[in-house]
């Protein structure tokens, strides 16, 4: 590696770079042919940060800067590589030898390089950098997968006024990835504050997709081999638990919103006080729609987890999330006055009894109703939420259950014949991309 750096270091950056990519190219291809899982040595790690992330090598140097174009010929150039490489295992392993976080100095310009680069890939529609980072976001730390969707969040609905109808036509594109974008965006906007509830632009795209058809949101569950215990601090398999925090939380959550414009000194004028208000309507129309989808979803997963041998093992609304939002709503409820809130408490309550009801139903959540108790025994009293933690007449139990679990709710009764089941199925019909399970 050595020779090649010295080579290297006699052309300009961008030749550099391109240069780079083309031994890295040579290098994992020749590992690939030895071994499914090649290890990156520290050598090509070197080169990548040194001529492409331009981090200088000697203690003290300055660091390199790019000018504008150059960065954007960089880009370019990048793109053009991902898209001829015609074998995907050597796309992958390069993309992932390039972005995955190394714990060092050169982390800051790797994700700034990274969020231009998938930017200007949902730009040029070029799909294999989608398929790449679809998979990166599934590979590394949450933390630096909710950078990557805040930088695509401020290129796409803050920057530019109408440019969200570029993000939107990847859905067709690359499912993958939007299935990926919507569980780190729902990680970024967690509704905590009012920083954090999600731009109306970007709800909006989301509901569309998602009621376009609701298994895009299982598309990483469905086409991954997966254990029974997933690795902590990386995004969910699925983005149903945060889409459940959203619809749950955002009656809430907007009226504190509201309330805090409310109590700050400058009352809004009319026209800006009716602009508000119609955007707020739109705003708890798509959480109520969007509500509906993910309950769609979740009936459909017996089926799924039942198929993959998972039913009553893997729990994809995990308990240990279920908690803290149930606190949130609490505190919630709590700093909004409840006779001045109490259609938006109800609503909250509504939606989180029904969510928690059809999860326990279809195997997704996985709790005894004595836990369920507790956990909600604070919470205002809501007339379905009782219901739910009451637990239906016993049925038979679910032979992969175990003892003191929720049972089935939905068997019908003696007399009503069986609803047929949904149909499971591992694509989604009509998008030309074909899902394929990762090996």
């Amino acid at each position: 590696m050595s020779d090649i750096r010295h080579s290297l270091l006699r052309r300009d950056a961008l030749s550099a770079a391109k240069e780079v990519l083309y031994h890295l190219d040579i290098y994992f291809s020749s590992q690939l042919q030895n071994s499914p899982l090649p290890l990156v040595d520290k050598g090509p790690t070197d080169l990548l940060e040194e001529f492409l992330f331009q981090v200088p090598k000697e203690r003290g140097a300055p660091p390199k800067r790019l000018t504008p174009l150059q960065e954007l010929q960089l880009l370019e150039i990048m793109c053009n590589y991902f898209q001829e490489q015609t074998k995907d295992s050597v796309r992958q392993v390069i993309f992932s030898s390039l972005f995955s976080p190394q714990g060092n100095k050169a982390d800051d310009s790797r994700m700034a390089l990274l969020g231009k680069l998938v930017s200007m890939a949902v730009a040029v529609c070029r799909v294999p950098v989608l398929e790449c980072a679809a998979f990166w976001l599934q590979r590394t730390p949450a933390v630096f997968c909710v950078r990557l969707a805040r930088a695509l969040v401020d290129d796409y609905c803050n920057l530019v006024p109408g440019s969200i109808q570029t993000l939107k036509q990847i859905f067709t594109a690359s499912p993958r990835f939007c299935c990926q974008f919507i569980t780190s965006v729902t990680a970024l906007y967690d509704l905590s504050s009012d920083e954090l509830i999600p731009p109306s632009d970007l709800l909006e795209l989301i509901v569309s997709w998602i009621f376009e058809d609701p298994r895009l949101i299982l598309i990483t569950f469905l086409n991954t081999p997966i254990a029974a215990n997933l690795p902590m601090g990386f995004l969910e398999l699925t983005p149903l638990t945060g889409l459940i925090r959203w619809c749950v939380k955002a009656p809430l959550a907007y009226t504190r919103k509201k309330k805090a414009s409310l109590s700050n000194g400058h009352p809004p004028s009319k026209i800006a006080k009716d602009s508000a208000s119609g955007e707020d309507r739109d705003c708890h129309q798509l959480y109520s729609k969007l509500h509906l989808c993910v309950l769609q979803v979740l009936m459909m997963l017996q089926g799924h987890l039942t198929e993959k041998n998972l039913y009553g093992r893997l729990g994809l609304v995990p308990f240990d999330h279920v908690v803290p939002l149930v606190e949130d709503i609490n505190r919630l409820s709590d700093e909004l006055n409840p006779l001045n809130a109490s259609k938006e408490i109800e609503l909250a309550l509504d939606r989180l009894a029904q969510a928690l009801q059809v999860a326990m139903a279809s195997g997704a959540l996985l709790c005894t109703r004595d836990d369920l108790r507790t956990v909600c025994s604070r919470l205002p009293h809501n007339n379905l939420l009782q219901l739910v933690i009451s637990g239906p007449v016993q049925q038979p139990t679910h032979g992969a259950l175990p003892p003191g679990f929720y049972p089935h709710i939905h068997t019908p009764p003696l007399g009503y014949p069986a609803l047929p089941a949904h149909p499971v199925q591992t694509f989604i019909p009509g998008v030309a991309f074909p899902y394929r399970p990762i090996r």
